[in-house]
């Protein structure tokens, strides 16, 4: 397995090294490296690895929902909560209705047979959706109008809709009986349910931190640990209640960032370096789950049926966001954002098969050829269209973000290192201000970001309130924190 992985990291970097160069999304070029190297073309992933792949990509996708988490505010989830909710289900709805339509011509499925195809191929993908939409919440794209949030959020509940829909479908051709009512009452259940399991937790770590000041390596793999086990229990309260641990990872993030935004944003800073691994591992191994000659066998009736079905749903989009502030550009882009498939599909693809279903393998060729053709262009057509389309807002706090990581400045908490003179200090307080400049020093004029930080010297005084204390101010055109201070780590 250790070769395995080591294969991941190697031609998964170089690969998304390549992809950037060009302006194209790194991911693209990761899951075209699992493609090869997967067992179904090269076959150099060796089999042990193939095994364990449902966990490694499980936890990469717990990293980035944690991120995505701690970048939720509150202000923004109400302002797009409602047309979040339309869009979890409505384009869905469409696509599902569009393939029930147009599969038994094409692929001489029945009508049923068809209901499940459409209801995996209707799910779309947040292990490409969500990084993407980090990316622009970091930098503030669209941060006026919440878009990213939205569809971030929108995706997530969408996954739950359209697997309870598969669900209840699977259940019906199998001749099962299935409590229809039931079922679909368990989609807001599942999602409340989700929700209350992640607050729960994410409230008691964010006391555990309060109370104990550890450094944040440690609180980054508590937080780790208890997603982990969110995921657990989801699975073993599977047949008794439905819980969306998705929603609840993203919870955690949330809470902990709701009620101290500085233990929130030091997590959140090693949960981005730790994506750096865990994005290879993700896309690399989605990629070496798609069976290449399985899709070739849906041919062109198999492009047929995606095609129309994705017309469909951007009909859906497009109509969930009608009564928002968008303009025809950022609903464009909605809609764009709302096209890639990959991890639903590659996880329910072959279910159908495996239960005995006449068209399962036809099914699974569909739902294969849908990651081959949607990951990649939808990735590149959320970040050709989101670069020119997602409005950066010039007073946003993400400039903060975006400051304080380039400048790498400490966190309150933080002990940091005198280089001159060798002392310690400790980081007791933060100011986020606007510095209103002329632009000549500046690469653009108006307000420019800034922080204060105050130092507090422990050997001064036995107690924070007393002692010797100092304030710097850091933005992009003072001296870099870096030249005088080191922090420090346990």
């Amino acid at each position: 397995m250790a070769i395995s992985l080591a294969l991941i990291v190697v031609f998964g970097l170089a690969a998304d090294i390549m992809f950037r160069k060009f302006k194209l999304p790194g991911l693209v070029g990761m899951l075209i490296v699992g493609v090869l190297v997967g067992p179904h073309v090269v076959g150099l992933m060796r089999p042990e690895m193939m095994e364990v792949s449902a966990d490694f990509r499980r936890i990469a996708l717990i990293v980035i929902l944690l991120r995505a988490g701690f970048e939720l505010r509150r202000d923004t989830l109400h302002r797009v909560g409602k047309t979040a909710l339309i869009m979890s289900a409505v384009p869905a709805i469409f696509e599902i209705g569009a393939v029930m339509a147009v599969a038994p011509y094409f692929l001489k499925l029945s009508l049923l047979e068809a209901t499940i195809l459409g209801s995996i191929l209707a799910a779309v993908s947040p292990a490409v959706v969500v990084p993407l939409m980090i990316d622009f919440m970091e930098r503030g794209k669209g941060a006026k109008k919440g878009i990213p949030t939205m569809i971030l959020a929108a995706s997530s509940v969408d996954d739950v809709f359209v697997i309870v829909l598969f669900s209840i479908f699977l259940g019906m051709y199998g001749g099962h009986k299935v409590n229809i009512a039931w079922q679909l009452a368990g989609i807001p259940i599942s999602i409340i349910l989700g929700i209350i399991v992640g607050l729960i937790p994410g409230y008691l770590l964010y006391r555990l931190f309060l109370k104990y000041d550890w450094q944040p390596p440690r609180r980054t793999l508590l937080v780790m640990g208890t997603s982990i086990c969110l995921m657990w229990l989801e699975e073993i309260a599977h047949n008794v209640v439905p819980i969306a641990a998705l929603l609840g990872v993203m919870a955690i993030g949330f809470i902990i960032l709701e009620k101290e935004e500085a233990i929130a944003h030091l997590i959140s800073q090693k949960l981005k370096k730790l994506w750096v691994f865990a994005e290879l591992l993700l896309f690399v191994l989605v990629g070496a789950q798609v069976n290449v000659s399985v899709a070739w066998k849906a041919g062109a009736a198999g492009l047929a049926v995606i095609f129309i079905g994705l017309v469909a749903r951007s009909i859906g989009t497009y109509l969930s966001i009608l009564g928002t502030d968008y303009n025809w550009k950022e609903r464009l882009f909605c809609v764009i954002a709302y096209v890639p498939k990959a991890t639903v599909q590659a996880a329910i693809g072959a279910v159908p098969l495996e239960a005995g279903v006449a068209g399962g393998e036809v099914i699974l060729a569909v739902a294969v050829l849908s990651i081959l053709v949607t990951a990649p262009l939808g990735a590149i057509g959320i970040m050709l269209l989101g670069e020119p389309i997602l409005e950066e807002e010039k007073l946003t706090t993400y400039r903060f973000k975006t400051l304080r990581e380039k400048l790498q400045l400490p966190r309150v908490g933080e002990k940091i290192r005198s280089k001159r003179y060798g002392t310690i200090w400790k980081i007791i307080e933060e100011k986020e201000v606007w510095l209103q400049t002329p632009g000549a020093e500046w690469e653009e004029a108006g307000p420019m970001p800034a922080i204060y930080l105050r130092f507090w010297q422990p050997e001064s005084s036995n107690s924070p309130g007393t002692g010797r204390t100092m304030e710097y101010r850091y933005s992009f055109i003072d001296s870099s924190f870096h030249a005088n201070w080191e922090i420090l780590y346990d």
